[in-house]
Parts: structure tokens; sequence; C-alpha cells
């Protein structure tokens, strides 16, 4: 774990951490993006030839690559008894749809652990987005986000965010698209209500390697509109690898900043998680 003070030495250092991170990504997307190539477009192919209409039978039309869900299962224990008591347990679902105009993206994670009989982790977070394409690059979005941390006294914190995004690059293997808009936040923090607009920018990659393995990081920036020293900052990087066809290992980064922590927490909190995954 980190600490950052709220001079504007710590905000610097901040931005610029995060802005290298992305600027590696961003690097990474366009290099790929020469050796990817954009999906097919299906052709029909063993058309039928023209028959007479008397004895005919009536066409069947059968619907072929249709976009479907693709989803998830992922967990991850560690038990240690002995000089050391510990117990962690993770665990989250994803799933996400794309078609031509529509992108449909959720997921649902949390964890729990202890140390010694003392709770050292209690977190559940969702985030769910629907992006509707206007273009093959461009797009509005809504996005929301529930997040709850006992260790942090944060009791809830909701994110409602509308705004507009652009893929920068997008092939079969590649994605890399920036997101910006405006945004509300609800939240207990410690024994503290507060709701207050934000804004938002984001911007997230990915890349597919043709063993089925895959990259990915993403990051996103929330500061209040009216008081620019309160905000929040998450990031993720991860990789996964395939063991099966239906099962892979995961290993990834989470990084959450809160400039204003609640009384007697730190402001940031570091998590690295591995588990197994279900792909179905």
């Amino acid at each position: 774990m980190e600490s950052f003070g709220l001079h504007s030495t710590g905000w610097r250092n901040l931005m610029n951490r995060h802005l290298l991170v992305s600027l590696m990504f961003a690097a990474l997307a366009v290099s790929g993006h020469a050796g990817d190539t954009p999906p097919a477009a299906v052709v029909p192919t063993n058309q039928p030839a023209a028959v007479n209409a008397s004895n005919a039978p009536a066409a069947r039309v059968v619907a072929t690559n249709q976009p479907v869900w693709e989803s998830s299962l992922s967990a991850g224990l560690t038990l240690m008894r002995g000089n050391s008591d510990t117990l962690l347990t993770t665990a989250a679902f994803k799933t996400r749809k794309k078609t031509p105009d529509n992108e449909f993206m959720l997921s649902v994670e949390g964890s729990y652990g202890k140390n010694n009989s003392v709770e050292n982790n209690e977190m559940l977070h969702g985030v769910g987005q629907y992006n509707h394409l206007f273009s093959e690059r461009f797009y509005g979005f809504i996005n929301v986000e529930g997040l709850h941390d006992g260790i942090a006294d944060l009791q809830y914190r909701f994110t409602l965010s509308p705004g507009a995004g652009y893929y920068f690059t997008k092939t079969t293997n590649t994605t890399f698209a920036v997101e910006t808009g405006p945004g509300i936040i609800f939240q207990r923090l410690g024994s503290l209500d507060t709701t207050y607009e934000s804004l938002r920018l984001a911007e997230r990659f990915e890349r597919k390697l043709n063993n089925g393995a895959r990259l990915w990081q993403k990051a996103e920036i929330l500061p209040q509109v009216d008081k620019f020293d309160n905000y929040l900052v998450n990031a993720e990087i991860g990789a996964e690898a395939l063991l099966t066809k239906t099962v892979s290992l995961r290993l990834m980064v989470q990084d959450n900043f809160v400039n204003e922590p609640a009384p007697g927490r730190k402001d940031n909190d570091l998590k690295i998680i591995s588990g197994l995954v279900y792909k179905f």
C-alpha cells in the first residue's frame, strides 16, 4: 500500500503513474493494430441454383454467427494454519455481449479474509456498462458501479456516469478506448453520507494472443466537480492463460486510491488476485 498526500506533488506523481501505464498500453495497442485484421465479412456461399417454383420446398433461413453472451466464473482461496492463521477467499462473475450496434458488460466480484481471527478483507464490487455504437468506433455509454469495503469503512458508494467513448484501436485481437462524461456519486464513508457531482475520464485496453491468452488494462479518475482535491482513481491490469478450452488461470493487480479516505484509514489499497476461471 502507498500513501499519497493532498499536495500538488502527490497529485502529479499519481497522475504520472497512471498516465505512464496508459501510454504503455496505448503503444501496445497501436503496434498490435498493424498485425491484426478486422473481422471478415460473412459472405454467403453455396447458394442453391434456381429451381422450379412449382416443386421447390419453402426456403429455410438459418442464422449463423449470432452474438452470444461470453461469461466466466473465477474463484481463489488462500488458507494458512500454524504460526499464521490466515484465510482469504475471492470470487468473481463476468459476462459481456457485443453486437454491431450494442455492447453489454457486467461484472460482480467479492473477497473476504481473516488474519489471526481478525477481519482484514471485506469487499463487494459490481460494475455494469451499456454502450450504443453510433459508428464503428464512436459510442455513447451508461456506466453504473457499486462498492462496499468494510475495511476502508466504506458502507457503500454508488456511481452513475453517462458519456461518450471512442475506440482508437478496434480489431479482432486488440481494442483501446477512451471514455469521458459527467457523473454523480452517492456514498456513506465512515458515518458521513455525501452526494456530489463528478467528472469521469477512463480508458481500457485489451489484447488477445494467438495462443488463447489475453492481457488487459483499465483506469479511471473521478474528481468532484466543485472540489478537485476530492477524487477517486481506480486501475486494473491483468493477464489470463488458457489451461483447457474452458478453464484458465488469471492474475491481476487492482489499485484503488481515495484522496479523502475515512478517518483513520489509508488512502490507497493495492490487491494482487489470482485464481482459476471457468468460461461458459
